[in-house]
């Protein structure tokens, strides 16, 4: 009874869950600019280059939240 990984693995999705590619494609569109995102448990958190971006972001949260249809919490990072 020996299962090869590639056998366990191999029907897995490890795609971007559609909350990560929903937000960086909202932030893509509306500011130009490139974002990671971490899913954890009861938060989502997006990282951004700078101070300006983030602001401008924070303002568009909860469109963003409405658009995730999700009821994490969304969080803002500076890296």
């Amino acid at each position: 009874m020996t299962d090869k990984l590639s056998d366990l693995m191999g029907n897995r999705d490890f795609g971007e869950p559609q909350e990560v590619r929903t937000i960086k494609e909202f932030v893509r569109k509306r500011f130009n600019a490139d974002v990671s995102v971490a899913i954890q448990q009861r938060q989502i958190i997006i990282s951004v280059a700078g101070a300006s971006l983030a602001g401008a972001l924070r303002m568009q949260l909860h469109e963003l939240k409405k658009l995730c249809a999700t009821e994490k919490r969304l969080i803002i990072r500076i890296q």
